[in-house]
């Protein structure tokens, strides 16, 4: 039995025993004649100015009262007696009725009562992109947020940070990469990974820069069970409240702890071995604390099967905490160890009309990596080996150490200060597509070797592990080569980050302001090393290494230009280190003027101070034709040490037509400072400050049986950089570094309908046109090249979501399916490759067998859909070399997978 299928095994065991032990403590408050409750919603958050009648059913009397700003209502003196019967009613929330208590003399009754949301969610409270002492509901805010729910999210069991976002309009996200190293663009703003967006844990970054030059945000963040809720704010005033989020932001919001113990259980099994246990316990420990854990742990090979066991791992997470009358302290200690299998492009073709994967791969579950590149041994320029273990893929092992602090100082003064640090080690592995082509074209295009050998007459390939000759013209069905990058990245980082802010509600007249004031501190050290080498490679699921011979006229092998199929060892290489210091101030204010009308604004000055040092580097050659140009370290380092200063503003405003219709406006003016990212292979770059603006106006609407949210935005983005790679088959690159600026005006639509117990349907779509602006130019021929106008790359001009539900035997049955369409979009700048429109279907259903006990199962793209997300940016993101081609590399949706997942919920 292999070790991950042990340690699957055990943690299996330890849930089971936990399950059948578990013991559930129940803890009430005596108060004379008083009845206490503390009402919630799902996720944990204080639902404020909720209305609660206590009835006393033998005499009919009612009593009437509210939660306060804390969501904490009480009745003293009530008369004894009963039985009595608590109602809880709030707009947005199902009305909740506890019948049966009987108020005894100098006995209290302390209540705690978690609130279900209607269908429609506009009533909802939002913590994400504030800082205001007082509670703002969806329906209330100035901008544009969706908030994705704990009952939705285990319908749709994302296995990712990238697929948790797919129902949030505005968002173009591709999860095809796998489990980590996902894509999102926003609002039209043409950045890769998540340049654009910040993701927030408990409203604190992950990770101060998001895009930290192969160390996305989504790497070292693992969706699971402590995991209560998702609210995504888009735009609007993201980049007043936090770094490196001008396009918005992304809060994944833990669960809390209630007064009783509460539990979940939950075993997945999936089509891909994957075999999966979470698992989340909280419980009151006494004298006012409460403690809480969680975790994960999961094996699979993953849906792209690349002959190991691709994704293995998982985390662990403890909080304690407690709170006062007007104050909070929580600490949150997460552990994350985990590795997850990285996803590159595979061939495609064209084939009657169609984008086919090409003849011989499997285009739904077929991976380039495989057995003969798990583990490769590359010769350094020093001599000494590079051991490659690509069953490591993204490997992240992360301690996270959170502290959070909460108190009313005075009367409506509320002061919160989080605190953040984390060690991650990350080793990010993976074989890299770089080019694809005929066999013939490659061999051709070596033919000057052989003049170095005596006697050869042709060139050819051979099977490494067989020495059987490639057949050039029909190997695989398809006679095709793929030029390989061998690519290893190490890449420790330590961080310390810190928010503090002071709220303050006061009046001026008739009017009200829910002022702020913050100071957010960020620092972290990185190191960067990378080490690469090209190896040739058949075109097959689990791609074989190739060497290139000479052979004489009758096919003998005279001599071997490759080693083992590496045909340049270190075509890649960097050694680097550095760190980055952040100082911000902000300020923002919530004036209601009137009860209807309201103003917010809000202003951010931040500073970055970036400074490291980078290897240079020197080309030395070991005697062979694959050791003839190594790349490597020259000893000699050097430094840099920039600093730069933007200020940001927003300013909306908010107008309800009642208590369940609205409207909003915002402009607002955002940025991207330069991170260090920047220079960790170039020393002497010169980033600029990446400058944006955002404009959005929108409408709310909020019924029982719908709800619809439309804005329109507009977004101009400033000097977005683009560098521009082609490789050669040497490993050597053409490198161009380029600015443009754009403009996207869209459209985001979310909708809502409940006409029936049995059914619902929901909808998001968003339509953009976004374009190049001042994109004319003359190259180094003189030819004049006008991309002024083209559709920004991996953009759709249309993307539609719509799920239609079905809810049956008393809502104990939920069959739903999303069917999601994206238009077209292009693969460079040029607009000379098309990534074709597709519709992707998935299938969700939950079984509740009993309050406690549910199952639910997923079937992820139902239709098969080869849908392409992306090219092949390797082959350049400005100008694509595979431009006409009939075979190309290219990343498609994966393939149809299912899984199914036992829920225990005490």
């Amino acid at each position: 039995m292999t070790k991950p299928a042990i340690k699957t095994r055990q943690f299996l065991h330890i849930l089971l025993l936990a399950a059948c032990c578990h013991i559930q403590i129940i803890a009430n408050a005596q108060n004379g004649n008083e009845i206490k409750g503390q009402v919630n919603s799902e996720s944990g958050q204080p639902v404020a100015n909720a209305t609660v009648f206590a009835k006393n059913q033998s005499t009919g009397q009612v009593s009437a009262t509210q939660t306060d700003s804390l969501g904490v209502f009480a009745y003293h003196n009530l008369p004894a007696g009963g039985p009595y019967s608590i109602t809880i009613s709030h707009v947005g929330f199902q009305s909740q009725t506890l019948s049966g208590y009987n108020v005894k003399p100098n006995a209290g009754i302390s209540l705690v009562i978690k609130l279900k949301l209607t269908a429609n969610d506009l009533n909802e409270v939002i913590v994400t992109g504030r800082a205001g002492a007082q509670n703002r509901t969806k329906l209330a805010t100035s901008y544009s947020v969706t908030n994705i729910g704990y009952n939705a999210l285990s319908l749709q069991a994302p296995t990712s940070v990238t697929e948790t976002l797919k129902s949030v309009p505005g968002f173009w996200v591709e999860a095809s990469g796998g489990e980590a190293s996902g894509n999102v663009r926003a609002r039209g703003v043409p950045v890769d990974g998540y340049g654009s967006i910040q993701l927030l844990e408990d409203g604190i970054p992950v990770q101060h820069d998001p895009a930290l030059g192969y160390l996305n945000a989504d790497q070292v963040f693992r969706f699971d069970e402590t995991i209560q809720s998702v609210e995504v704010v888009r735009g609007g005033p993201s980049s007043v409240f936090y770094s490196n989020a001008p396009a918005g932001a992304v809060n994944y919001i833990p669960r809390t702890v209630g007064d009783t113990t509460e539990g979940i259980f939950k075993l997945s099994l999936g089509s891909d071995n994957l075999y999966r246990g979470d698992f989340w316990v909280g419980s009151p420990i006494g004298n006012g604390w409460k403690f809480a854990i969680g975790g994960f742990y999961r094996t699979g090979t993953g849906v792209r099967d690349p002959g190991f066991t691709g994704n293995h791992g998982g985390q662990v997470r403890v909080s304690v905490g407690r709170q006062w009358e007007k104050s909070s302290f929580d600490v949150d200690f997460k552990r994350v160890d985990d590795d997850v299998v990285f996803y590159l492009g595979i061939p495609m073709t064209h084939k009657n009309g169609k984008i086919v994967a090409v003849p011989g791969f499997n285009g739904h579950y077929g991976t380039v990596a495989g057995p003969e590149t798990e583990k490769v041994s590359m010769i350094e320029g020093d001599g000494s080996t590079y051991n490659f273990d690509n069953t490591v893929g993204t490997s992240v092992k992360r301690s996270q150490l959170t502290a959070k602090f909460k108190t009313e100082l005075f009367n409506n003064w509320i002061l919160k200060n989080t605190l953040r640090y984390d060690n991650t080690q990350t080793q990010r592995n993976g074989v890299y597509p770089n080019t694809l082509e005929s066999a013939d074209s490659l061999l051709a295009s070596q033919a000057s070797l052989l003049s170095t050998v005596s006697g050869a007459a042709k060139l050819g390939l051979q099977y490494v592990t067989t020495g059987t000759t490639f057949n050039t013209a029909s190997q695989n069905g398809n006679g095709l080569v793929i030029i390989g990058g061998i690519r290893g990245l190490t890449l420790p980082l330590t961080e310390i980050t810190n928010d503090f802010h002071v709220s303050h509600i006061f009046g001026t007249g008739s009017s009200k302001h829910d002022f702020n004031f913050g100071y957010y501190y960020a620092h972290f050290e990185e190191d960067f090393s990378r080490y690469s080498s090209s190896a040739l490679l058949d075109v097959q699921n689990k791609a074989r290494l190739l060497n290139l011979v000479a052979l004489d006229a009758s096919g003998n092998v005279l001599s071997t230009f490759t080693d083992n199929g590496i045909y340049q060892y270190g075509y890649e290489f960097a050694n680097a280190r550095g760190e980055q210091t952040t100082n911000a101030v902000y300020i923002s204010d919530e004036w209601q003027i009137t009860k209807a009308f309201r103003i917010d604004g809000g202003l951010r000055w931040e500073n970055a101070q970036t400074q490291g040092v980078v290897e240079q580097t020197t080309t030395v050659n070991l005697g062979t034709t694959a050791t003839s140009k190594i790349l490597t370290g020259s000893g000699i380092f050097q430094s840099y040490n920039r600093n730069f200063n933007y200020a940001t503003w927003t300013l909306g405003v908010n107008y309800q037509f009642s208590g369940n219709m609205g409207a909003f406006a915002r402009y607002t003016s955002a940025a991207r400072i330069p991170g260090l990212s920047s220079y960790v292979t170039n020393a002497t770059a010169t980033p600029v400050t990446q400058t944006m603006q955002l404009g959005e106006i929108g409408y709310k609407y909020s019924y029982s049986k719908l709800s619809f949210y439309a804005t329109g935005f507009w977004t101009k983005y400033n000097n977005v950089g683009f560098t521009n790679y082609v490789f050669n088959l040497d490993g050597t690159n053409t490198q161009e570094n380029l600015y443009a600026n754009t403009q996207t005006f869209g459209l985001e639509l979310e909708a809502g309908y409940y006409p029936v117990k049995w059914f619902d349907i929901s909808a998001t779509s968003t339509l953009q046109h976004a374009q190049y602006k001042g994109y004319i130019y003359t190259d180094n021929s003189g030819t004049l090249i006008n991309y002024n106008g083209n559709q920004l790359i991996r953009i759709p001009a249309t993307s539609l979501r719509v799920v239609p539900g079905f809810n049956f035997f008393h809502d104990n049955l939920r069959l739903q399916a999303a069917i999601e369409y994206e238009a077209k979009r292009y693969v460079d700048v040029a607009n000379s490759v098309i990534l074709p429109g597709y519709t992707k279907i998935d299938v969700d259903a939950q079984v509740k067998l009993t309050d406690k006990i549910s199952i639910f199962g997923v079937i992820d793209n139902l239709n098969n859909s080869l849908g392409l997300t992306e090219g092949n940016p390797r082959q350049g993101e400005f100008q694509s070399s595979d431009a006409g081609a009939t075979s190309f590399i290219a990343r498609p949706l994966l393939g149809r997978s299912f899984k199914i997942a036992f829920r225990y919920k005490f």
